[in-house]
């Protein structure tokens, strides 16, 4: 791989700055804890790993080019998270999540196996449906191919590069909010859904309108 250095900049960098994902693993984490979380992370990870093999086989720099299947997949991801981030604002509290107070002492009950394969669902879709990660791999990876390496390996390996600095940042996220839901829910719970859910509907405004 070409400046190592430069691509690990550019990775932190690209896993920091807020987007979906991000929203996605802080509405999870608040809702059913740290392990839903990580069932998330891993549905975004394998999201990260199949857009890099794509690009290895030219499949990114197709859907990159060609305006048709790049709206056609746009369409797709802001109907997600529109959809995700209406339905967390809408959404009543249960009768065991009252709009406040609460028992702090009282451990949250651990998602159940639907729960867990609903938010790596959710990763995965909100991941292959992101055109951004085929215009980012297509953009991005040829600066830093060696001259005559294995491009699909190299491709992988660059894109689980990305993929381990989502984990330690969007774990380190999901732990931290668990942490206050079990401290301070269900008033946290709540507001910490809400934002997820307006961050949501912010970024899928901005992908079904901004120009590419």
């Amino acid at each position: 791989m070409r400046s190592l250095p430069g691509f690990l900049a550019v990775a932190a960098a690209v896993t920091l700055t807020p987007g979906p994902a991000f929203a996605l693993v802080l509405q999870v984490a608040a809702l059913h804890g740290r392990r839903a979380a990580a069932a998330n992370i891993v549905g975004n990870s394998l999201g990260v790993l199949v857009w890099g093999g794509l690009a290895a086989l030219g499949v990114s720099a197709l859907v990159a080019a060609n305006q048709l299947a790049y709206d056609a997949l746009r369409g797709a991801g802001a109907v997600f998270l529109l959809w995700i981030g209406v339905r967390s604002l809408l959404r009543r509290p249960r009768g065991d999540e009252p709009a406040g107070g609460g028992n702090p002492a009282a451990a949250p009950a651990r998602p159940t196996q639907p729960v867990l394969r609903r938010a790596f669902r959710r990763g995965l879709v909100n991941s292959l449906a992101n055109p951004k990660l085929a215009v980012f791999f297509v953009a991005v990876f040829p600066q830093f191919l060696a001259p005559g390496a294995a491009v699909l390996p190299t491709a992988l390996a660059m894109a689980a590069v990305i993929v381990l600095f989502d984990v330690v940042w969007y774990g380190s996220v999901a732990l931290a909010v668990d942490r206050l839901r079990i401290g301070l829910r269900p008033r946290l719970t709540r507001r910490f859904e809400q934002l997820s859910g307006t961050l949501l509907v912010a970024f899928g405004i901005r992908l079904a309108t901004e120009p590419r």
